[in-house]
């Protein structure tokens, strides 16, 4: 009877505690961070190693997303699906052809204006040797500086840019027919990002995000190249500066290369101008270009930039940089919608993530619930998409 009472009154086994963490990994944090940077140095290095594969896919991709609204437009007024598709491929096409065109015009005519400043570049020379003389520097320094320089460098360089133009042109013909299976495989967009909606809404949220910020993108940097190329060109045809049309060609390009373009698109002009008028006119397109290209790029389209993809200045300075270290000069071209699909892809795609938008945006506005997906329209519709 007392053993009874004994094993009833024995207080119940403690249970056994569970171990857990707060974090919820199965392995520590810091080992997860080391796997995830080793991931990103090799995916950083297979891009770079299939860039010459990877830059015009993109490029055909970003047309097709420009166009893609094209189709849409078709589809909702019952046209068939491929006049929509000759639409699209038309407007890229004819697109492309008339830059490309433009450029080997602007070009050809450069190439036959330039032998005309033979003697101008001697005279250049005998005056910069001149003025090293009178700073006290002796001829035979002058000659062995001179004697030192490798001409074969410069053919090399030469065959360089002769190569990378055939490259060029060899992608060109590979990104129009992406263009075409692409805009082919769009006219069944809308039905299957439908699918993609029903299954995986955060995917569909995500690509969208994507698509509609690259739109943006385009059509801002469109709208500015534009308006910086007619400015740029009328300063030069008032300065007297050759061939305006081919360096307002130049600016309109260089415009999609975000904080560094308008450099790119002002040295061929200002060396041109050193050529024809002297140091003053270098100085006075160089005074020209800065104003209009500061004003225009650096102070009132990078707000519409920031505002149409969530980017700040500084997030799209470091995608110039790393996006042309990867792909080179294609990746200049592409760095802002190649960001766009990596913040889609890692952060949009998460709604626990899509807090970062607030630390590498552009603006400091909160994010709306139509933003979030929340009470959006259907994101798998052909109209979004």
């Amino acid at each position: 009877m007392t053993g009874r009472r004994l094993r009833r009154e024995a207080p119940p086994a403690a249970p056994v505690p569970t171990v857990r963490t707060d974090s919820g990994w199965a392995i520590p944090r810091g080992l997860i961070v080391l796997l995830g940077l080793a991931a990103t140095v090799i995916v950083v290095a297979g891009i770079a190693a299939f860039s010459g594969v990877i830059g015009p896919v993109f490029l055909a991709l970003m047309l097709c997303i420009a166009v893609q609204p094209i189709q849409d437009w078709c589809h909702r007024r019952a046209i068939p699906a491929w006049i929509g598709m000759v639409l699209a491929v038309s407007t890229v096409y004819l697109t492309l052809l008339g830059l490309v065109g433009a450029m080997a015009l602007s070009v050809a005519q450069l190439a036959s204006h330039l032998p005309q400043y033979q003697d101008t570049v001697e005279n250049m020379v005998d005056n910069g040797r001149h003025h090293l003389e009178q700073w006290g520097v002796d001829n035979q320094r002058i000659h062995d500086t001179v004697a030192g320089l490798d001409l074969g460098r410069v053919v090399e360089a030469l065959e360089a840019g002769v190569s990378g133009t055939l490259g060029i042109l060899s992608n060109l013909v590979f990104v129009f027919a992406l263009v075409l299976f692409m805009c082919f495989d769009g006219m069944s967009l809308g039905a299957r990002m439908k699918v993609v909606a029903q299954e995986r809404p955060e995917i569909a949220y995500a690509l969208h995000s994507f698509a509609v910020g690259t739109r943006k993108y385009l059509v801002v940097s469109t709208v500015f190249g534009l308006i910086v190329a007619v400015c740029d060109g009328i300063a030069l045809w008032m300065l007297g500066i050759p061939l305006p049309v081919l360096w307002a060609l130049l600016s309109f390009i260089t415009n999609y290369i975000p904080n560094i373009g308008f450099v790119l698109g002002l040295v061929p002009p200002a060396l041109l101008a050193l050529l024809e008028g002297g140091p003053w006119l270098m100085f006075w397109v160089i005074v020209v270009y800065s104003v209009i290209n500061f004003v225009i790029q650096s102070i009132i389209q990078p707000k519409f930039v920031g505002d149409a993809v969530g980017l700040s200045v500084t997030m799209t300075f470091l995608a110039l940089v790393f996006w042309s270290w990867v792909l080179g000069a294609l990746g200049a071209l592409l760095a802002i919608p190649l960001s766009l699909l990596v913040k889609s892809l890692l952060l949009d795609i998460d709604p626990a993530t899509r807090w970062t938008g607030a630390l590498i945006g552009g603006s400091t506005a909160p994010v709306k619930p139509a933003e979030r997906g929340e009470s959006d329209a259907d994101p798998g519709s052909g109209e979004r998409t």
